[in-house]
């Protein structure tokens, strides 16, 4: 071996970290130049204005109806919410409620413990979050079948309105206590298990918003694929790519989170209970659109109809099977 030619093993690891910045780089820059800033400055500026949540079918299609777009919609103002709820929250009850992981494990713990009190406690926050996503998953499903076609809006603006009796009886509610837990901590884990539910059923669970596990696991994952520079990758196999959409979407969900619990933990500080009535306001104006509109529609419909019985007929056939 040449003594001014590095070994085989140095070249490799350094044409390995070569590529890996490289990649990264592009990923930063989204592939700029100074040619294309002007190109790159009205895409962003469109890509903003296409995360506002102004679609029509924001709250109406579900599943492999959905456009990217409008899951990132959903993903950022979702999160935003839950994250506000969870930080103003702990401030006001001193428990996270969006999610029940350490719930669940805290239960546990003071069972093991003979602390039967705390771990009633636990439970009970359990059930109430579980109660929430049953009662949503109702309405939904009610919807369905009544062909109702703004089934999760519907399921929202109650949300909004028990978000908004938190935000103006949160202070009173405190003091009342139910079960070893004051009724504040029970109406949040109640909204929590309502909003993971709608955001779970909307988006076929591609989109989870109050809990950040399973997308802090899913960024890092594609975050890893996109960084990996193939140059070691077996010849006539598929080479490693990562899913960009799947990358901006989970990066939203945690940005948005983080961005909520701050405003939250912000807020409380500053206004206290009320500030809740502002993120009741924000579901609320989310959801009257598609609500209003199919109320609308079916009131039309019904309207022409010359007779009371035909317009009773017509009412049941809309409910019944959604023409």
């Amino acid at each position: 071996m040449s003594p001014h030619r590095p070994p085989v093993h140095s070249r490799r690891h350094h044409r390995y970290l070569r590529v890996a910045r490289k990649r990264t780089v592009r990923a930063l820059q989204g592939h700029l130049n100074l040619d294309t800033v002007p190109h790159g400055i009205g895409k962003a500026i469109g890509t903003t204005l296409d995360l506002l949540p102004l679609d029509a079918n924001l709250l109406t299609k579900q599943g492999a109806d959905r456009s990217k777009i409008l899951n990132r919609q959903l993903a950022w103002s979702m999160a935003f919410i839950a994250g506000a709820v969870n930080a103003g929250g702990f401030l006001a009850v001193k428990s996270y409620t969006s999610h029940v992981s350490g719930t669940f494990s805290r239960f546990a713990d003071e069972l093991a413990r003979g602390r039967m009190r705390l771990a009633y406690a636990a439970l009970q926050i359990l059930v109430c979050f579980v109660l929430g996503a049953f009662t949503a998953g109702t309405l939904i499903n009610l919807g369905r079948r009544m062909k109702f076609r703004a089934h999760y809006a519907l399921s929202l603006m109650i949300e909004a309105g028990l978000l908004l009796l938190f935000g103006l009886m949160g202070a009173t509610l405190s003091h009342t206590r139910e079960f070893f837990l004051p009724m504040t901590i029970i109406l949040l884990s109640f909204l929590m298990g309502m909003h993971n539910s709608v955001v779970t059923s909307i988006s076929n669970a591609e989109v989870r918003t109050t809990h950040m596990t399973g997308n802090l696991t899913d960024f890092g994952i594609e975050l890893s694929r996109l960084v990996y520079p193939n140059v070691f990758h077996r010849r006539g196999s598929d080479p490693i790519r990562a899913n960009r959409d799947r990358l901006k979407l989970h990066g939203l969900i945690l940005l948005s989170f983080a961005g909520g619990g701050l405003a939250g933990a912000v807020g409380f500080r500053h206004v206290g209970y009320k500030v809740t009535v502002f993120l009741a306001a924000f579901l609320f104006v989310l959801a009257v659109r598609p609500v209003v509109h199919e109320l609308r529609v079916r009131w039309r419909m019904m309207g022409g109809l010359p007779d009371y019985s035909d317009a009773r007929a017509l009412a049941r056939d809309l409910f019944i099977r959604g023409k």
